[in-house]
């Protein structure tokens, strides 16, 4: 007997501002239980102690996460100086110690060389996976773990300020596998010191800003008023995390087809200009991304919105 299907069939983007403290599993579930949807996932993970941008994606939405998943991010962060990690942020065992602290000129003289395409290893405590296990629990374990240098971009990165001696708070707009706590270790030992993060907040994740953003409890104080029409007010559409892909709109016909699967021909003197990724919509509705290639909008991923 098929299982039955529990939630309504919710679809869309919910941007959470995370606290420090819940898990990004946390997060998503106390979303999809607040709009009652039947599935949900998000598109990057924020360690427990990091605040800020978490896309929440729900139902036909969760279909876009890989577009957002590969989108650029933006952090500030604040190094401490002076004590390194076996986490490389505040949760680890302090490894090593040094009395150096950098002034700000130091700092801003070594920015240059962490601009642009890197090479940067990820630190031992995180989720990549090493011979299909984590690398965290390896870690856990006490197992020394090899990490191998993986190529990242910084697009900007800039100094804040020092609050005091010990601190440096910075901003950076990264690709992903970006881990900004190795980009912390890093930096630090450039100033021939060591350091940690103390503090992470993520501020942008795509198309995604601070300002389309809803603290978590503000979201769940929404969902505790019965009816709950403020809810609705933070659900995105799914094609909000499309902004990047070409849309083109389609005949009733050809939507049908492409549900169904089915290639689309776009041949004469009227088709479209287009190469790669494309939204095909009907009505302004999204109807499938599809891949276009010599005149044939192929469906790869089809939306079944009610």
């Amino acid at each position: 007997m098929a299982r039955r299907k529990t939630g309504e069939a919710v679809s869309g983007w919910v941007i959470v501002d995370k606290p420090a403290g819940p898990t990004s599993s946390d997060v998503v579930n106390r979303v999809r239980r607040l709009f009652n949807a039947r599935k949900a996932g998000h598109a990057g993970t924020l360690d427990p102690l990091a605040t800020g941008i978490l896309p929440v994606a729900l139902g036909e939405a969760t279909k876009t996460v890989p577009f957002i998943i590969d989108a650029a991010k933006g952090y500030r962060f604040t190094i401490c100086f002076g004590t390194a990690t076996s986490t490389d942020d505040a949760e680890g065992e302090i490894v090593a110690r040094s009395d150096v602290r950098p002034a700000a000129a130091a700092i801003e003289a070594v920015l240059p060389a962490f601009r642009g395409p890197i090479e940067q290893v990820p630190p031992a405590f995180s989720a990549i996976r090493i011979d299909g296990e984590r690398a965290y629990a390896r870690a856990r374990a006490g197992e020394t773990v090899e990490m191998k240098a993986r190529a990242v971009t910084i697009h900007e990165i800039r100094l804040l300020g020092l609050p005091d001696t010990d601190h440096a708070e910075l901003e950076i707009l990264c690709s992903k596998g970006t881990y900004v706590r190795s980009l912390a270790r890093d930096l630090a030992r450039a100033l021939g010191t060591v350091g940690h993060v103390s503090a992470l907040r993520r501020t942008r994740h795509g198309p995604f800003g601070e300002a389309a953003a809803i603290p978590l409890d503000k979201l769940c104080a929404l969902g505790h008023i019965a009816p709950a029409p403020g809810l609705g007010a933070h659900l995105l559409p799914l094609e909000t995390a499309l902004d990047d892909i070409p849309a083109l709109a389609v005949s009733g016909d050809d939507a049908a087809r492409l549900k169904q699967g089915q290639g689309v021909l776009l041949r004469g003197r009227d088709a479209p200009i287009l190469s790669g990724s494309v939204l095909a919509t009907h009505r302004g509705d999204p109807v499938a991304l599809t891949e276009y290639e010599k005149g044939e909008l192929r469906p790869v991923r089809v939306f079944n919105l009610v």
